[in-house]
């Protein structure tokens, strides 16, 4: 039977404190060698059985086995410099120490589909695999060699949609490919990042996502929140192409954000993946809190396709924090589900 409101995460789980430093983004690696790989595939089993406790439908791999969304996939590509460093501006939000593109940038070989075949070992549930957008990657490098924000894209998403067929293969149900770049740089994303993001998606039969948020819990990124006003519209800039994309999910931010939740008038027919869960406060959210948020979203999304989530990654919280608020996800979304049941 398919389940009504299936709940899911956006993408990272907090690391056990045995493999990296908690609480931390970039957090280096505690093991070595034979030591990290075992740790690894420990920590993705835990991570998995964190979230099959917390009821949570959808499961993933909580990005156990990478230290950052974005520049994991990047390490494993040809072309990239990492020891050639320089400083560029994230999202125009603030200021990091980036590798250099000094050539073709290619896939020698699977980044992430050895963890997917072990994953998809160890539960029936559906699995959801996040990668990193082509825009989102682009903002993440200084490009040396292409000289052109949208042809790096454009390669970005032949390897990309490499990939994600073989995460397909080895048996992942749904491929989200986060994009916090699509709420900055908005003539781009309408220029060509969405159609970039549906080359990384063609001739996928499983589900495809977006993940388009304001992110982590970071400072650079609550500050930059404080300077949005009383609404945060930047959704309206990429939702009506998203609209009539091949895209099947769209996934947002909109528990305690100042995202108008009318926004998602402009995805109708889409399935949403809506963000019910705060993933910038220590503050854990009652059931009731999920479920309000959830009944404003089902004025404008139809109840067989919304699918409650959090919304961004938790590794910047304990483990603890987090598994309270994958806990009250789950029973915000049944609430709302005897609701509409009954």
């Amino acid at each position: 039977m398919k389940i009504l409101l299936p709940t899911s995460t956006a993408g990272s789980l907090p690391k056990p404190s045995w493999l990296a430093q908690p609480e931390t983004l970039w957090s280096p690696w505690k093991l070595q060698n034979e030591e990290l790989v075992l740790g690894k595939k420990d920590a993705l089993r835990l991570s998995l059985d964190d979230q099959l406790r917390a009821g949570i439908d959808i499961v993933s791999d909580g990005e156990q086995t990478r230290q950052h969304f974005v520049t994991t996939f990047i390490e494993h590509l040809s072309g990239v410099d990492f020891e050639k460093r320089e400083t560029v501006r994230i999202r125009n939000r603030y200021d990091a120490s980036v590798p250099t593109v000094v050539g073709a940038v290619a896939r020698q070989k699977p980044v992430f589909v050895e963890d997917a075949k072990y994953l998809r070992k160890l539960t029936n549930k559906p699995i959801k695999w996040a990668l990193p957008g082509p825009m989102t990657m682009i903002d993440t490098l200084y490009d040396d060699h292409y000289k052109s924000r949208e042809k790096l894209a454009w390669e970005f998403a032949k390897i990309l949609n490499q990939e994600a067929k073989e995460l397909e293969a080895a048996g992942v149900d749904i491929i989200q490919f986060d994009e916090p770049a699509f709420n900055v740089f908005f003539d781009e994303v309408n220029d060509w990042g969405i159609a970039a993001l549906e080359r990384a998606v063609e001739g996928l039969k499983c589900e495809t996502a977006v993940h388009i948020c304001y992110g982590y819990g970071i400072k650079a990124n609550t500050d930059w929140k404080k300077t949005l006003g009383s609404e945060w519209r930047q959704y309206e800039e990429a939702f009506p192409k998203l609209q009539t994309s091949n895209i099947d999910i769209i996934s947002l931010e909109c528990h305690n954000s100042r995202v108008p939740m009318d926004l998602l008038e402009l995805i109708r027919g889409k399935k949403v993946m809506v963000g019910a869960i705060d993933v910038a406060t220590n503050t854990v959210e009652t059931p009731e809190e999920v479920a309000s948020t959830l009944r404003k979203a089902l004025q404008f999304v139809d109840a067989d396709k919304l699918y409650p989530s959090t919304n961004c990654g938790m590794a910047p919280l304990s483990r603890q924090i987090a598994q309270g608020k994958l806990n009250a996800l789950s029973a915000g979304a049944e609430l709302v589900r005897k609701e509409l049941q009954a």
